[in-house]
């Protein structure tokens, strides 16, 4: 039942994510090798994740990374389904049930646009410190001080939403997520 304000469609996300899937992936230590079995194991569950929860009428088109970095636990979703782990996570994570949970969190922050949410937040903020600045400029470096101020509480506006989307992901109902 939450209001969302977001001008992207869900093709633009696609676009964006998959535009910003390569740098992302290098910044983690790259994908790993098409062929490795652990990658074909992570696309697999997370197919089935989709194809067993409301993923699967989302107009997403998921695709699941395995990024090669063993020394970082991580996971995360760009706007529009693409969702990596980190080899360090996936080898922490004793099962496939585990696997499928770290992943199925990832889909849910896709599925419920927290990406594109976080940023026309961040546009808005971006905005709003910039007209604080101009507003408050005068010859003692005044507007210089007001846009930080007001760029130390946008990225405190931003810290508050990552919560509530992390918080909204965990109080999904299990039925809706994994059929």
């Amino acid at each position: 039942g939450e209001k969302q304000h977001i001008a992207m469609t869900a093709e633009q996300e696609v676009a964006i994510g998959l535009e910003a899937a390569p740098e992302m992936a290098a910044q983690m230590g790259g994908d790993v090798d098409a062929s490795d079995p652990r990658l074909l194991r992570v696309k697999a569950v997370g197919r089935k994740v989709v194809q067993n929860s409301d993923a699967s009428r989302s107009p997403y088109a998921f695709n699941f990374h395995l990024l090669s970095d063993p020394e970082t636990l991580n996971a995360f979703a760009l706007p529009g389904g693409q969702v990596f782990i980190t080899y360090g996570l996936l080898s922490k994570l004793e099962d496939e049930d585990q696997l499928a949970g770290v992943l199925g969190h990832e889909i849910g922050h896709v599925v419920n646009r927290h990406g594109a949410e976080h940023m026309a937040t961040g546009q808005l903020g971006q905005l709003l410190t910039m007209a604080a600045g101009v507003a408050a400029t005068d010859e003692e470096g005044r507007g210089q001080r007001a846009a930080m101020v007001a760029a130390m509480i946008n990225q405190m506006v931003q810290l508050k939403y990552s919560r509530s989307d992390e918080l909204e992901v965990f109080s999904t109902r299990p039925d809706t997520l994994f059929g």
